[in-house]
């Protein structure tokens, strides 16, 4: 090799560099590359080299088309479901009293995970999800509608957080999403955009749902890729639930028969449960009379059901009703009537969506999919929401507004309650409740009650443990990793030009085959509007602060926020508070927390719902 240098550096620069040139054209057409194997690191991936002949016409010359982008070999179609507003102890599949058939039969043929978190918040949970960094690294501290100028809290997803859905449809995967999307800054939401924070512009070729926090389930302002749809005034049997289902099956049967050979991500994320409660009246019915005892009872009632079928820990405490909270005994019977209502209702709601999540599932079980379909369920974005306050709301637009809603409203509506007439929500205690057995509720980051969500996750044959329960601790930024190892595809270093930021999420993947391996999700800040708490190996460190969630504006200063510890190792649902006899390891979580707040964009707490 010095010998051949050494002859070629006595050639002039220009017969030395062609000399080298055919030398490597020569060994690249011996000895090619394989297809996109060492450029997974940076999307899009390159066009793959020609390899054909070019000689003087085309008769002498041979065609090489660039091949299409394959995903590699085996991965997985993927399907996320994410439902809105759902607390811990809601759903049948995690102890609750509600009737959710659909997600109990895919945890049958899957796992549940029973230490699973969120942000506290829809848009925070969505975007961790999406990009599997933690919230106010990617600027969504807060709801889009609430950002300020601070980073942490811009509302505005950064270019260097690529989605999942462009990480999945730069290695082949077919991708769409549906429902509700809520990461758009508020002010880019209308007809004209600008487009880049839509989902279409964000890695999904499809899209179908609505850009905002919430909708009136029975008369919704739909968007269909960057347009939006007007939906007919006279089908009185729409409900927009029925409508995602609708467009979701079609979107996967459609991308299976055209590219049979090529997976897909779809992400599903309902309106539902948030408020307002919109459901067909055969379902709410089907829960006449079953919560006449109160919330009371609910909750005890759901911490019997979670002790038997062993979603918690047979030591677990059930946490007490918060002073701020009224007990059912104390009501009157008409305010029991009322409040009932209100949660059959939700629970119709709630079961009405299952089954429509249900025929999704069922439609790719029926195209010969499902068993190669890594789905998750994740029931929730946050804990039960208590926006609905002491009283509940006929009609949240009042609320807003300042308008009272008296009992006798309320009793005068009754049998309008979820319908196209009201928009609705419950009292706050039917929140407490279904978040059983933790403290508090949605927007509360400080406690479980707020950030602790069930998830089901089922993957054909590769969960062997079918049925099972995991209780390693994990958090919705372990979603996108989750998925990137599954489908056997590189994290990207850079996405469009951009560099990308260190994927903050720690993959399910090892807890899939050994239900008493150790978490690898070691460390979690959370943070909400001032409530702010932190994880690290089997304590916590929380503080709540003084705003509850149906109130507007905080009684309290940061400053004077007191601190709780809790060694969740031991005390599942963090019942009893160790701050006073370990001091000691209190200031050393709360330090942790400033550390995880500066590296994370966290900073300034910020408590404000109206003046930001």
């Amino acid at each position: 090799m010095k010998t051949a240098l050494k002859f070629i550096s006595k050639w002039n620069p220009v017969k030395a560099i062609a000399f080298l040139t055919a030398i490597a054209l020569t060994f690249s057409s011996l000895f090619p590359l394989p297809v996109y194997a060492d450029y997974g690191d940076t999307l899009p991936l390159p066009q793959t080299p020609f390899k054909g002949k070019i000689g003087k016409t085309y008769k002498e010359s041979q065609p090489d088309f660039p091949r299409p982008i394959k995903a590699p070999a085996k991965a997985p179609n993927v399907l996320v479901v994410l439902l809105d507003d759902v607390g811990f102890g809601q759903t049948s599949t995690f102890g609750g009293l509600i009737e959710t058939p659909n997600l109990d039969r895919l945890a049958a043929r899957g796992l549940r995970y029973n230490q699973f978190h969120t942000t506290a918040l829809c848009s925070p949970t969505r975007a961790a999800l999406l990009t599997g960094r933690n919230h106010h690294s990617v600027n969504t501290g807060v709801i889009t509608e609430l950002a300020t100028g601070y980073p942490g809290y811009t509302a505005i997803l950064p270019r260097s957080a690529a989605t999942i859905a462009e990480v999945l449809r730069s290695n082949g995967y077919n991708t769409a999403a549906f429902g509700k999307w809520h990461n758009t800054p508020a002010n880019e939401t209308s007809a004209v955009g600008p487009f880049d924070r839509w989902p279409t512009h964000l890695g999904f070729d499809y899209f179908y749902g609505f850009l905002g926090g919430e909708a009136d389930q029975w008369n919704t302002s739909v968007v269909e890729n960057t347009k939006y749809v007007e939906k007919s005034s006279d089908r009185v049997d729409y409900h927009i639930t029925n409508d995602l289902a609708d467009h979701a099956i079609q979107w996967i049967r459609t991308q299976q028969s055209i590219a049979p050979d090529k997976p897909f991500f779809t992400y599903f994320a309902t309106g539902a449960a948030h408020a307002p409660h919109h459901a067909p009246k055969e379902w709410i019915e089907k829960y006449k009379g079953k919560f006449d005892r109160g919330w009371d009872q609910l909750r005890a009632d759901t911490f019997e059901r979670q002790l038997k079928l062993g979603i918690i820990p047979a030591d677990t405490k059930l946490t007490p009703r918060p002073a701020e909270i009224p007990a059912w005994d104390s009501l009157s019977p008409s305010e029991k009537k009322v409040y009932a209502r209100q949660f059959e209702v939700f629970a119709g709601f709630l079961s009405h969506t299952d089954d429509r999540v249900g025929r999704v599932i069922d439609a790719i079980d029926r195209l010969g999919e499902l068993d190669n379909t890594l789905v998750f369920f994740i029931a929730g974005d946050n804990g039960a929401s208590a926006e609905g306050g002491l009283t509940g709301e006929l009609n949240q637009i009042k609320t807003f507004n300042g308008v009272k809603e008296t009992t006798e409203d309320f009793l005068a509506a009754l049998d309008d309650l979820g319908s196209p007439k009201t928009f609705n929500h419950y009292h706050a205690a039917w929140a407490w409740a279904g978040d059983s057995p933790f403290q508090w509720t949605k927007q509360i980051a400080s406690h479980f009650g707020g950030t602790r969500n069930g998830l089901v996750l089922a993957w054909g044959d590769r969960i062997k443990d079918k049925g099972g329960i995991r209780s390693q601790f994990h958090h919705v930024i372990d979603i996108a990793p989750t998925i990137i190892e599954a489908a056997g595809i590189e994290t990207p270093e850079v996405v469009n030009g951009a560099k990308q930021q260190p994927i903050e999420g720690t993959s399910l993947v090892y807890s899939f085959d050994d239900s008493a391996a150790p978490s690898q999700h070691k460390t979690q800040y959370f943070e909400m509007l001032g409530n702010r708490a932190i994880y690290d190996n089997g304590w916590v460190a929380a503080a709540r602060h003084g705003r509850l969630p149906w109130e507007w504006v905080s009684k309290t200063t940061f400053d004077e926020d007191k601190w709780e510890l809790y060694n969740v190792a031991s005390d599942f649902s963090e019942s009893t508070d160790l701050a006073q006899e370990n001091p000691k390891k209190l200031a050393e979580l709360q330090n942790l927390f400033q550390k995880e707040a500066k590296k994370h964009q966290v900073l300034p707490l910020d408590d404000r719902l109206e003046s930001v």
